[in-house]
């Protein structure tokens, strides 16, 4: 079992930054960040393989966020710079990706453990 917490979300304005953290407990795995908007499914933003070696950003965010894990530290962060309105949304930690291919770690939300969210609001 997976036990998944995210820390760190919070209101900033346009162009401000917020670092996201995930502690989980258990294997390594492959870890997204997901992001959920109302109205709007679920939408990978970025993913990292187990070994931290391998990550993958969703278009929107090339350049603007970064996702690194500490595997001494069993924690995945997500920094976002030069944040956007179209940024806000519950943003989840999920690992184990199932179903597929998981090599590299996918965007779509096919994972197994999830958190329970941190919320980011990004104001004009």
């Amino acid at each position: 079992q997976v036990q998944m917490v995210e820390s760190g979300g919070g209101s900033v304005q346009a162009g401000g930054s917020l670092r996201l953290s995930c502690t989980y407990t258990g294997s390594r795995y492959c870890v997204a960040w997901v992001r959920e908007t109302p109205g709007k499914e679920r939408e990978g933003v970025a993913a990292i393989s187990s070994t931290g070696f391998t990550t993958v950003y969703t278009d929107s965010v090339k350049g603007r966020f970064t996702i690194s894990r500490d595997n001494a530290k069993n924690t995945v962060n997500l920094e976002m710079n030069s944040l956007k309105p179209e940024d806000t949304g519950m943003y989840y930690c999920a690992a184990k990706c199932t179903g597929g291919d998981c090599s590299p770690c996918p965007l779509v939300p096919r994972y197994k453990y999830w958190g329970q969210g941190t919320q980011v609001t990004i104001s004009s």
